[in-house]
């Protein structure tokens, strides 16, 4: 019999909540909300980000950096652009390893300010016997735009998948999938 009473009750306020579950107006200072070519101005800074590991230039790899950015590998994490870059450093120069990736999703959230974007990676070991070269897995990319409205990344990491192996078709048709913002 209660809930014959309190079911009347609670509707009788429904009509009271309804004004509070309007969206109260952004204030005049708050950035705008994000737009398709903000999600494609993070795709085209995560494609170019890792064209500057397959062109070896640190510099410029460093460039994409939050000074205070993070980057997680299994359950380590390397914090601040200089760390980062001197254990890439291997990476980027592709003395080893061959490291590639691109985005194929981006997210803009937070009024325009944060994103994440995430893709495939691969890795390849050219001195490894044919049956180990290859190695793949997902990566997430977290983007944070400056006050200048450049985008650099704040955290980077797997994406909750462990890096597998892979054959050289599944590479190739990784490559083959890239393609450019599809809000483009």
């Amino acid at each position: 019999m209660r809930h014959a009473i309190a079911l009347p009750l609670l509707l009788s306020f429904v009509p009271m909540l309804a004004p509070a579950q309007e969206a109260a107006p952004a204030p005049a200072d708050a950035p705008a909300a994000a737009t398709v070519s903000d999600a494609c101005a993070v795709w085209a800074r995560e494609a170019a980000f890792a064209q500057s590991v397959a062109d070896h230039d640190a510099a410029a790899f460093a460039a994409y950096l939050h000074p205070d950015a993070v980057f997680i590998s299994g359950k380590r994490a390397t914090r601040g652009a200089d760390a980062i870059v001197a254990e890439w450093a291997g990476l980027i120069a592709g003395k080893d390893i061959v490291l590639r990736w691109y985005p194929d999703t981006v997210d803009v959230g937070a009024n325009g300010a944060v994103a994440l974007s995430r893709g495939p990676y691969w890795m390849e070991n050219p001195s490894a016997p044919p049956d180990k070269r290859y190695r793949r897995g997902r990566f997430i990319s977290t983007w944070l735009r400056d006050a200048d409205g450049q985008w650099q990344v704040v955290f980077d990491g797997g994406a909750g998948e462990a890096t597998v192996p892979a054959t050289a078709d599944e590479i190739a048709n990784l490559i083959v999938a890239r393609t450019e913002c599809p809000a483009s």
